[in-house]
């Protein structure tokens, strides 16, 4: 006679993998009740359905950020999956948010995936749920910040996360800082201030601007000038602190944060979308 699980048997690996229901039963008959077998089982469901779907696109997912305790750090996690039915599902987002939480212990995402969730790595645990889920499910993003004070905002849908970090702590720093990344969510500048945009990207802006200056007919003497002032004008709309502030439009971002605190810098900022 073959081994029949127990119904709070079937109840409990599911709540130990995500595994559905009958996934869990079969799992438990293979494996004739042996819990560790039973998740291997799933696991290897799981390493299949991985293989099958390794060409899938997964441009959908949650999008999750975390600060510690005493907000000094913050790390974004985007857990990347195949359709957006997916990615609204209430177990697929407390997992991403889970995953996020455990970014928090480390700076790459090697260490990450190598670190242990529940009992296995977290690269294992996302072959695991890619057999419970039948699509295919990767870290798609990982970023951490470390400042005096970190905040963060995760917009609504869990599509984008981003995080600031401010020099000091004070009063008003958690206020100052999701507003700040709100900011950084929506408006997705490319460097905190123009010190940090890359070279590259400068001469590109440049040659960009001059190519049109000349398309309009300006003198070469003149083209130099021109369009270093084109490039402020690139500086002011790409640039976190330089951008007119969402919220009050008729100032910049860092007049913003010196009304509320003169004695404030932000330090950094990050951002991730799961597109």
């Amino acid at each position: 006679m073959s081994y029949i699980p127990k119904a709070a048997d079937v109840a409990k690996l599911r709540n130990m993998t995500g595994a559905g229901m009958m996934d869990s039963k079969k799992a438990l008959v293979e494996a004739e009740g042996d819990f560790d077998k039973a998740i291997e089982v799933l696991r290897k469901k799981g390493q299949k359905v991985a293989a099958n779907r390794a060409d899938r696109e997964s441009h959908e997912g949650a999008v999750i950020a975390a600060v510690n305790a005493d907000h000094t750090k913050g790390a974004i996690v985007s857990l990347n999956c195949e359709t957006d039915f997916v990615a609204k599902n209430a177990d697929f987002v407390k997992l991403a948010t889970e995953f996020a939480q455990l970014a928090l212990n480390f700076n790459s995402k090697e260490d990450f995936l190598a670190a242990d969730f529940h009992g296995i790595p977290v690269s294992e645990k996302l072959i695991e749920q890619t057999g419970v889920i039948g699509e295919k499910i990767e870290i798609a993003d990982f970023k951490t910040l470390e400042a005096p004070f970190v905040g963060s905002y995760i917009h609504a849908g869990n599509k984008i996360a981003a995080l600031t970090g401010l020099s000091k702590s004070f009063d008003k720093a958690a206020e100052v800082a999701k507003n700040i990344s709100m900011q950084v969510a929506a408006m997705n500048p490319i460097a905190l201030d123009e010190t940090q945009v890359d070279s590259s990207i400068i001469e590109k802006e440049l040659e960009i601007a001059k190519e049109q200056l000349r398309q309009e007919g300006k003198p070469e003497a003149l083209l130099d000038n021109i369009a270093k002032g084109k490039l402020n004008k690139f500086f002011k709309d790409n640039t976190l602190v330089q951008q007119d502030y969402i919220m009050e439009s008729k100032i910049s971002v860092a007049d913003y944060v010196k009304s509320v605190n003169p004695d404030v810098k932000i330090t950094g900022f990050a951002r991730v979308s799961d597109k």
